[in-house]
């Protein structure tokens, strides 16, 4: 019973830290694979480098993804991956990357 209780007790104090201290996944880390930590590489050798963009540039661009009016080669990739982002979350990682 006590076994049980510590085990709950642990877990709720590690899912509490990681979202006090900021160590939950952030919305940038499905891109890092492509993009790189901090958005330094060109993505599959055909897209802009996105730690050159602005933070509107990179709002502009999530968006027009999701919204079908932005895009180049890779546009029906990148729509797929930003689909689920929230308003919150596109300015999250512009916030990271965006200079």
């Amino acid at each position: 019973m006590y076994k049980f209780k510590t085990i709950k007790l642990f877990t709720l104090c590690c899912v509490l830290l990681s979202v006090n201290t900021g160590l939950a996944a952030d919305a940038y880390d499905s891109c890092i694979n492509c993009h790189g930590e901090k958005g330094e590489k060109r993505a599959l050798q055909r897209s802009k480098i996105i730690a050159n963009m602005s933070k509107d540039e990179i709002v502009f661009a999530l968006k027009g993804y999701i919204n079908n009016t932005y895009g180049g080669p890779m546009k029906t990739l990148m729509q797929g991956k930003v689909a689920h982002l929230s308003d919150a979350q596109i300015n999250e990682i512009a916030q990271k990357i965006g200079k």
